[in-house]
């Protein structure tokens, strides 16, 4: 198969956790070509959707973990496999690449389905499943959050769109921030914030559940610093091996056909204690964390999830 990999540039990845990093290594192991290009160099034109990247080879060797070919100019329709795996933030910029990948997705498979990645976003799709989650607030309106606020008392206040732990905050019963917050958050964008009540048990981790075309093949758990709220292996959240509970069966088998009917093959799922509380189909990760702990080929099966799209689609 030919492979193109949507992503950030791959000089700066950890070879060691980054999730695209092993799903190109186990690609190229059987014997695909890998094609890399930036989310800049995406164009539609003249009827066409290209990219400008370069051939990629990958090995497990920091610092010197990739070689690409000369630049080119390609059109993605005659790839087999497009990935769209840039990070978030989940802006215009990101939002605008699924719209002009979605006009490839039934010449070739576009992996995870770029309509409903846009349709998707983390922190929005739990909202189908209310019985899974914690009490959970989507709001501009600060009289909105201080009612939220003055209901649940110890509550979560984070951006709408971010990523990775970056601006969230927890909120005390005795604390008088959130005005400030309000006003801080509002004069950057103009999206809403997302408030939850706080869930103790994340002192205990917040799991990271990786399913591979609706079904969990595993999880990990991420263990904030002593003295953080947040978790996010991106902010120190130490990760460690951690054994699916019955719960988390019951999430992903309430969650898992409509992942599979949308067409996201990799995602994670986040979950603290009993609560569902994100779910993660723009960039996942945790593949390499999970292969290590479990002893199994996480990145394997996503392929071969991919191999049995295909094969339906003739």
């Amino acid at each position: 198969m030919k492979v193109a990999f949507q992503m950030d540039p791959i000089g700066g990845v950890n070879i060691n956790a980054d999730s695209t990093f092993r799903l190109a290594e186990e690609a190229q192991k059987r014997g695909w070509e890998l094609f890399y290009y930036t989310p800049d160099k995406l164009a539609w034109k003249a009827g066409r959707v290209v990219a400008t990247g370069s051939a990629l080879e990958v090995r497990r060797v920091q610092g010197d973990h990739f070689t690409l070919g000369d630049a080119q100019e390609l059109d993605l329709a005659e790839m087999d496999v497009v990935w769209l795996r840039q990070d978030p933030p989940f802006d215009m910029g990101y939002i605008t690449t699924t719209h002009i990948l979605e006009q490839i997705s039934g010449k070739c498979l576009v992996v995870n389905d770029p309509f409903w990645v846009r349709n998707s976003p983390e922190k929005l799709l739990v909202l189908n499943f209310p019985d899974l989650t914690p009490p959970t607030l989507i709001a501009r309106d600060l009289d909105a959050l201080r009612a939220f606020k003055a209901e649940h008392g110890d509550i979560i206040v984070k951006p709408l769109y971010g990523n990775g732990g970056a601006g969230v905050f927890r909120l005390g019963p005795d604390d008088r921030n959130l005005a400030s917050l309000h006003e801080l958050f509002t004069s950057i964008n103009r999206e809403p914030l997302i408030a939850q009540k706080f869930l103790p048990a994340v002192s205990e981790g917040d799991k990271r559940v990786i399913l591979v075309d609706g079904e969990p093949v595993g999880a990990i758990n991420r263990v904030p610093q002593a003295g953080e709220t947040r978790s996010n292996m991106h902010v120190g959240g130490k990760p460690v091996k951690v054994a699916l509970t019955e719960r988390d069966r019951e999430i992903c088998a309430a969650i898992g056909p409509l992942l599979r009917e949308r067409g996201q093959v990799f995602v994670g799922i986040d979950v603290i204690g009993e609560w569902l509380t994100e779910i993660n189909v723009t960039s996942p990760t945790g593949i390499q964390e999970l292969e290590r702990f479990d002893g199994i080929n996480v990145a394997g099966q996503i392929w071969d999830a991919i191999d049995r799209r295909i094969a339906e689609r003739g």
